[in-house]
């Protein structure tokens, strides 16, 4: 059955992937968590969960809905008693909003209790599963992230940490992960690095505890320091005795997630050593220098384009002003989505300033255009609150290519970069002119030379299709549909 209320159109934004969030040793861990998964809500907002571990017994919650609907009753927070925990913040990209598909996934096993919290897409899930359904293993979910739990179930090795390394080495695809033994905290980063993970350290040395996350700012909330990244394709196993490092991969060149830069990680989180604010307004200044357009005004869509049209402005000399501005108090709607009501629903999130549009020539700045429904809204609110022109300037390159890492993009055919020209495009969305940054201007804003075709510093496969993790579960879709076809012609 549909959901009778309002969607906002974010479905025309590529979403966050997932939050992950550990600690080790430290008071009210649970509690602690759930103040971390507030910080990293900005990486999934449709379920979230905790699980700790008291040191005899594991404790669960995990419910459909963000972090404050779910831990801001302290007798859940209660019910979750230890100095340890993990947890986990859901977008899904693989299987459904169900809360069977809720993480931490937790498992009883011969050894003890098992949990794991999973960020990321395994591109070879559905062989993995196929083959462990054949072998007896039951399914209690539709998510990827289970078949970590059948892989370390059938492990012939004897120590938690070993049957984890037995099956990583059988998963192939771009993920972090936290997970939880009855003697350990474990951090996870796969071998090219696509998706991030950092350690950080609460309370005093010697004395305090551990934490692992995927971002920065989830450090700040808790009053943590930030000591390193987790390396890719390291294991970190953090116990009584410390933290200790293992790299049972061989080296692979990194390939990180170029997105995190651009829109995905919050502007006050460090990535990668590089402050993220930084770098969008750096990413803003060169598409000012790529894509210079005389205006009166620079305008950010909020809020994820704000940092960009600042660098634009600061470069351009051409003033920044909220010329749209944003509700942040917008959720689901109890209003039935008539066709009226659901072309209203951009104005329910954005409301156009009229006073700073009319009469100007405005360039509208924002991260991305995926299907372009939200960006043709906005110009036309714009148009409508009295702007002269409309210009849009986007601070990625033109996303082409569906993600199968981990980011819920549309498939291919719905992504309008991937159908139109530029030109195209402008004319789809109604704006004057419309203008990409380059990917090699990209490149230029993060520090890095012109993007090396043969080596690429990071993953940029949503524009450009060089996807540098094997897509087994993709190929062999391909063939069965052949198959398929074959067998019925």
């Amino acid at each position: 059955m549909d959901d009778p209320t309002l969607v906002l159109p974010d479905d025309d934004k590529l979403h966050e992937e997932c939050g992950v969030f550990g600690v080790w040793n430290v008071p009210d861990a649970a509690a602690v968590t759930a103040l971390g998964l507030h910080a990293l809500q900005h990486r999934g907002q449709e379920a979230t969960g905790i699980v700790s571990f008291d040191g005899r017994h594991f404790h669960s919650h995990r419910g459909l809905g963000l972090v404050g609907d779910n831990f801001s009753n302290s007798k859940i927070i209660d019910s979750l008693p230890g100095h340890v925990a993990i947890g986990h913040n859901r977008y899904a990209t693989t299987g459904d909003t169900i809360l069977r598909n809720v993480q931490p996934l937790y498992a009883d096993f011969e050894f003890g209790g098992f949990a794991v919290a999973h960020n990321g897409n395994l591109t070879n899930a559905h062989v993995l599963r196929r083959a462990l359904v054949r072998r007896g293993c039951l399914f209690q979910s539709t998510t990827d992230s289970e078949v970590f739990i059948h892989l370390i179930a059938i492990s012939l090795y004897s120590t938690v940490v070993d049957r984890l390394i037995d099956g990583l080495k059988q998963v192939v695809g771009a993920y972090s992960l936290v997970a939880l033994s009855n003697e350990a905290l474990m951090g996870v980063r796969d071998p090219l690095g696509v998706r991030p993970l950092i350690l950080g350290r609460i309370g005093n040395e010697g004395t305090g505890g551990w934490v692992l996350a995927s971002e920065t700012c989830a450090l700040d909330i808790v009053g943590a320091d930030f000591i390193r990244d987790v390396e890719p394709g390291e294991i970190v196993v953090i116990n009584d005795q410390g933290v200790h490092s293992i790299k049972p991969f061989g080296r692979a060149r990194e390939r990180f997630c170029v997105f995190e830069y651009i829109y995905f990680a919050r502007p006050d989180s460090v990535v990668e050593g590089t402050p993220v604010y930084d770098a969008r307004k750096r990413i803003g200044a060169e598409l000012a220098r790529e894509s210079p357009v005389p205006a009166d005004v620079i305008v950010p869509v909020p809020d994820s384009g704000v940092p960009a049209a600042m660098g634009f402005a600061q470069e351009s000399g051409i003033p920044f002003e909220l010329g749209i501005i944003r509700n942040h108090y917008v959720g689901r709607t109890f209003i039935e989505p008539t066709d009226h009501i659901r072309h209203l629903g951009v104005k329910l999130k954005h409301s156009a300033n009229a006073p700073v549009l009319k009469g100007k020539r405005v360039v509208l700045v924002d991260d991305s255009i995926v299907r372009g429904t939200t960006s043709r809204k906005i110009v036309e609110m714009v148009r409508h609150a009295g702007a002269r022109e409309v210009h849009m300037r986007i601070s990625s390159p033109p996303t082409k290519h569906s993600c199968f890492y981990g980011i819920d993009t549309p498939e291919r055919g719905q992504l309008l970069a991937s159908r139109h020209s530029v030109e195209a495009m402008a004319s789809l969305i109604g704006a004057d002119s419309l203008a990409f940054i380059s990917i090699d201007g990209l490149y230029r804003a993060l520090g890095q030379p012109e993007r090396d075709i043969a080596r690429p510093h990071f993953c940029d496969a949503c524009f450009t299709g060089d996807y540098p993790v094997p897509l087994p579960d993709q190929q062999d879709n391909s063939e069965r549909q052949l198959s398929l076809l074959a067998e019925n012609t």
